[in-house]
């Protein structure tokens, strides 16, 4: 996630510089000619009607910004449920402190919470989690050979928690109230877990975004043929300008529809996941642990 803004406006047109190009063929077309036919020869009037153009470009204004809203909608809630998987990790390890009296199944049970977030932050961005650094600190080959051998490791990783906490039920070791506490906490991991997974693996319909891509072109050709009469050369900035402008705006939405890439605005899942592990280790009895990684040199956080 960008944190702070150390860009420039021609790294903004570098990443453009496709559409930027197209925007500009459309003005010098337009520019080129209205000089031929309306000028040297006199016989064609190419100026277009600007109120139609207008009404056009409202419309398209509110179809990308539809897109850009919905895909945030989507970025926020990834966050939300990222707030939420941080809180309940919290507590879970809160309750294993506090509940399980037995210092080595206390550990064991939030030690496998701390590698139930590292998988999950790798599945979510679809990274090997067996070869994570965080995941095989935490792991043992054994674990590591069982969780591949899993359709959904965070689920089976769920399973093995509720598993440990039911046989201290069981035993007799942790009351009923106890025991549907730390129940009701799986569940929450679970709900969490299901939420961002809709979110991974339901994307917004394609066609928003091609139709706006292909309304954006056609609508760069459109209107510099609407003010080139009045801007002459000017007419291709200006064509520039306001294409680019629809076009940052449907390019917004589209960076913000999966929160969980490692594209520069992907939420900053390695940092929380790393906040979760001290947070947890604190509950272990450890005080010494390395700082968290903070922005890159460009300003990103992961």
């Amino acid at each position: 996630m960008m944190v702070n803004n150390r860009g420039s406006l021609t790294g903004l047109l570098r990443w453009q510089s496709h559409n930027v190009r197209t925007y500009v063929i459309g003005g010098v077309v337009a520019v080129m000619a209205y000089g031929i036919f309306d000028q040297w020869l006199g016989w064609l009037d190419l100026g277009l009607p600007t109120l139609p153009l207008a009404v056009v470009g409202g419309a398209l204004g509110i179809f990308v910004s539809f897109r850009t809203n919905s895909a945030y909608d989507r970025w926020w809630e990834g966050r939300k449920l990222w707030g939420r998987l941080i809180n309940t990790s919290r507590h879970w390890s809160s309750q294993c402190a506090s509940y399980i009296k037995d210092e080595e199944l206390r550990n064991e049970l939030i030690i496998r919470h701390i590698t139930y977030v590292h998988v999950l932050r790798c599945l979510l961005r679809k990274q090997d989690p067996l070869t994570d650094e965080s995941v095989m600190r935490w792991t043992s080959e054994d674990d590591r050979a069982w969780l591949a051998t899993q359709t959904n490791p965070t689920h089976a990783l769920l399973q093995k928690q509720l598993d440990a906490v039911t046989a201290l039920g069981d035993a007799g070791t942790l009351d009923e109230r106890r025991l549907m506490s730390m129940d009701e906490s799986v569940r929450h991991l679970l709900d969490i877990q299901g939420g961002c997974e809709r979110i991974k693996k339901t994307p917004l319909p394609r066609g928003y975004g091609y139709i706006a891509e292909k309304l954006v072109d056609a609508f760069s050709f459109l209107l510099p043929l609407a003010i080139v009469s009045e801007l002459h050369l000017l007419a291709i900035p200006v064509n520039v300008l306001v294409c680019l402008a629809f076009m940052l705006i449907s390019e917004a939405g589209r960076v913000l529809e999966d929160p969980f890439t490692m594209f520069f605005n992907g939420l900053p899942l390695t940092n929380m996941s790393d906040t979760i592990e001290q947070n947890l280790r604190n509950r272990m009895g450890e005080t010494e642990m390395p700082a968290l990684v903070g922005p890159d040199y460009r300003g990103i956080l992961m």
